[in-house]
């Protein structure tokens, strides 16, 4: 069922290699990465480079060779034809498992690079879209463009970059007959050997394509990467909580800053409140001193009318208002001549009898009723009350 799976998820993942291949990310990365592993030191850069770590195995006239990928030394070197002894096979095994040992099992990875005469390379010419499912196509056209069937060989497509004619596009197919690569996988099973992929040789690395069916790719067991996966999802919990912490400080902060600024507004609330009470009862202070200033003291009312009223005229009722209004109801022997008493008078103004004059038949006077205007001192400019205040309380 995994197998299927794996058809069925192929040409989704050769369209997305596709797309990431064609596109300028692989080289910017590839550039930006080796620039930055240049600045590091030696020690550095030898742990920061790629995990897969590609070593090439060759099968030349009976002569097994073994070098790194990129690299023409060759590492391990025996012979396994006919004229070999069983020593020196077992020599080179053991040689190729001493340099084998020497490197991460994580990391290895081992290529058999095939002689170009047992491979059959071809250029096809194919329509664009063929390119999301390649490799049945190609599977479709093997009996055309080879002699043999698809149940005959092991076959590997890749898309070339040459330029092709509108609405093609040129692929090449590689492809071995499983006669040609059975006995050499079976000899390697032998010998304790697992092969990740079958390639061509292309210089000192390889050519980049894997005739390795997927069935019989080893599957490699990572735990660094499964390390790596829960340190980065370790990083990921701490920033998170870095930054929620950091958010809650942030929040605590504005938090204490606002109770202050509320303790502040209250505090310069109460002294706006108390400034307010103090500007009030000075200016009351200062309404009611005016007030007294500019009112006239009803004892000097009382001796201006005293004198100016003669003996023979008495008052039953004296009455002044808030608007100064003076009301006199008494008796007098001569009512009339009150006006011209109190025309000389400078708190009583506007002087006139309401009503008629009646004369009271058991005083044998005359009843009046009159009432005047209260003369008001010119109030002087007043002084503001914070003014006031402020001053020493000497008077001008």
């Amino acid at each position: 069922m995994s197998s299927t799976a794996t058809q069925s998820l192929r040409p989704l993942m050769d369209r997305l290699r596709r797309a990431w291949r064609t596109s300028p990310l692989p080289v910017f990365f590839g550039w930006w990465g080796n620039e930055l592993r240049g600045l590091l030191p030696p020690r550095w850069r030898n742990w920061l480079r790629s995990g897969a770590d590609w070593h090439l195995l060759q099968h030349t006239g009976g002569q097994w060779t073994l070098h790194r990928a990129g690299r023409g030394e060759v590492l391990v070197r025996w012979d396994d034809g006919a004229e070999a002894s069983a020593i020196d096979a077992d020599a080179g095994q053991a040689a190729l498992n001493a340099v084998l040992r020497k490197i991460d099992r994580e990391d290895l990875r081992l290529a058999l690079l095939l002689p170009s005469a047992v491979v059959l390379r071809r250029t096809l010419s194919l329509p664009l879209a063929a390119r999301d499912n390649l490799q049945q196509v190609v599977a479709f056209e093997m009996d055309r463009q080879t002699p043999f069937s698809v149940a005959q060989v092991y076959y590997a497509v890749r898309e070339l970059t040459t330029p092709a004619a509108a609405g093609r596009f040129h692929a090449e197919l590689v492809a071995v007959t499983r006669d040609t690569l059975d006995p050499l996988l079976l000899h390697l099973r032998g010998l304790g050997v697992s092969i990740d992929a079958v390639d061509l040789a292309a210089g000192n690395d390889r050519l980049g394509v894997n005739l390795l069916p997927s069935e019989q790719t080893p599957r490699h067991v990572r735990p660094r990467r499964r390390l790596n996966l829960a340190l980065a999802a370790a990083c990921v919990l701490l920033l998170a909580l870095l930054l929620g912490q950091w958010l809650h400080n942030r929040q605590a902060v504005l938090a204490q800053m606002q109770a202050e600024v509320d303790d502040m507004r209250g505090e310069a609330q109460q002294v706006a409140s108390l400034r307010q009470q103090l500007q009030d009862n000075v200016g009351a202070a200062g309404f009611l001193v005016q007030r007294k200033k500019n009112t006239v003291a009803m004892l000097s009312l009382l001796q201006d009318a005293t004198t100016r009223l003669p003996d023979s005229a008495w008052l039953e009722r004296f009455s002044v208002d808030n608007t100064g209004q003076i009301g006199m109801q008494g008796q007098s022997q001569q009512a009339a001549k009150l006006l011209d008493v109190l025309k000389d008078s400078t708190l009583i103004t506007q002087a006139s009898f309401q009503g008629s004059i009646q004369p009271d038949p058991t005083t044998g006077k005359e009843r009046f009723y009159l009432t005047a205007q209260l003369h008001q001192p010119v109030a002087s400019k007043a002084k503001p009350a914070v003014a006031a205040s402020a001053g020493n309380g000497d008077t001008p």
